[in-house]
């Protein structure tokens, strides 16, 4: 997400840094060049008009005048801008009522709703200790139905059931009598795709909504329809008093106009970003973050949280005890590794994340990581290839193992060296990490390792 945003804000500031003064003339071009960029990631102009001006009234106020690195303090301030379009901080949910606290989720046909709150079921469930009961009340679709109860299975939630004859007020009221008797502390209501134009449909989610009493009302919208994801959210807040706002699809949408206009156009704060697919695929919305990976600069907390919640704990602390008995690290312990990685999201999710590379744009940087993606899936191959004696001692590997296990994975001899070289290095960099404190402190590391972005690779 922000891909081509980060990319023409990124150059465009960098040209101001330099500067050891700001005048008029070089406000007003890189303005010019802001707008643009926040125009071309379909930011709402009235949105782009106003956080220009905003921008303008600072910069050319004494706060960049009087400081010793003008620059600097104009990205400051961009950044600052765009921390408080977004938000200031993140809102999380009201869930500190009489339980069942009740969820009502809306939206439009194809949004991701179902999707949705199964992630917000397993989200609750694994990050917020809370047991969930999740329902469906579209019974205009039995398919939704039967994938929320896929979904529930999966995930361990409890799914109460709903069939298509039933009117959606009785299913939901039903629900949450189910969860009081069963003392389930969230119930999330899934309901059936509606135009804030279909009358009859609106009416019937405001029945549904004065039934239940929600505490949230979410609105999960697509980030790839850009501004138009704003404009719906405003439609639909007219007709319902929503809590919040869920963009899904942001992997898919390079531009991000969708998450810089909602806030402003609603008024209602964005509280979750769905990044694919998967269940674990849901993050709080932080402004503050998102306006740092915006800019290039990274959003290394992130990262962090998500190596803590992805990383298998136990696999990590015999790792560390082993190395610390001087046993080593082995080709099975780098497998392990590079599966981790994946976990995370694949050196996509992790490069999302990361400080900008220094003056790399963000199509090389593609490049780059599809053919460093590319390589990983050959290391695992050949690893894959060898023998449990081979993987725990490599020393053994000689040239005509070698030969079998390239020909075993597809690979060339010259990959299979380069492999055990690459190993020799990890297994020292290994021993400084658990020497130091284990994995952990070396997450917490990457932001401090970079201050003036990743090396050159």
């Amino acid at each position: 997400m922000f891909e081509n945003l980060t990319d023409r804000l990124s150059q465009t500031l960098r040209h101001v840094t330099g500067k050891a003064k700001l005048t008029e003339d070089n406000i007003k071009d890189t303005l010019r060049e802001v707008r643009m960029a926040l125009l071309e990631a379909d930011v709402a102009l009235p949105v782009v008009k106003d956080f220009v001006a905003k921008i303008k009234d600072r910069a050319v106020g004494t706060e960049v005048s009087k400081s010793l690195t003008p620059g600097q303090a104009f990205v400051k301030i961009v950044q600052a801008e765009l921390v408080e379009l977004m938000g200031a901080a993140n809102e999380d949910l009201a869930l500190n009522a009489a339980p069942p606290a009740v969820i009502l989720m809306a939206g439009l046909q194809g949004a991701g709703k179902t999707t949705t709150v199964g992630k917000l079921s397993r989200f609750l469930k694994e990050r917020k200790k809370k047991s969930v009961l999740v329902v469906s009340a579209d019974v205009y679709r039995p398919a939704a139905i039967k994938q929320l109860e896929t979904l529930a299975n999966d995930i361990g939630v409890t799914f109460f059931p709903s069939d298509t004859s039933q009117k959606p007020v009785d299913i939901a009221e039903a629900a949450i009598r189910e969860a009081k008797l069963k003392f389930i502390d969230v119930v999330i209501v899934d309901t059936a795709g509606r135009l804030h134009v279909d009358t009859e449909m609106m009416d019937e989610i405001k029945q549904v909504h004065a039934a239940i009493k929600p505490v949230e009302t979410l609105f999960v919208v697509d980030a790839m329809t850009g501004q138009d994801a704003a404009n719906t959210a405003k439609a639909f807040n007219d007709a319902l008093p929503l809590t919040g706002v869920v963009l899904t699809k942001v992997d898919g949408d390079a531009r991000g106009g969708a998450a810089l206009s909602v806030r402003a156009i609603t008024g209602k704060p964005i509280k979750f970003l769905g990044m694919g697919e998967k269940t674990e695929a849901l993050d709080p919305f932080h402004p503050d973050r998102v306006a740092s990976r915006i800019l290039g600069m990274g959003d290394v907390l992130s990262l962090i949280e998500q190596a803590e919640q992805t990383m298998d704990r136990e696999k990590a602390e015999k790792l560390a005890k082993k190395i610390k008995k001087g046993k080593g690290f082995d080709l099975e312990d780098f497998r392990d590794q590079l599966q981790q990685m994946k976990n995370m999201g694949g050196l996509g999710g992790l490069m999302d994340k990361l400080p900008m590379l220094g003056g790399v744009n963000l199509s090389q940087m593609g490049n780059a990581q599809n053919a460093a993606e590319k390589q990983f899936k050959q290391m695992e191959a050949i690893i894959n290839s060898m023998t449990p004696a081979e993987r725990r001692d490599p020393e053994v590997i000689s040239g005509s193992r070698k030969r079998r296990i390239a020909l075993g994975s597809g690979t060339q001899v010259q990959d299979v060296g380069r492999l055990i070289k690459q190993h020799k290095q990890m297994q020292k960099m290994m021993k400084k990490v658990t020497a130091k404190g284990g994995m952990a402190k070396m997450m917490r590391g990457m932001g401090s390792m970079f201050p003036g972005g990743m090396p050159k690779m």
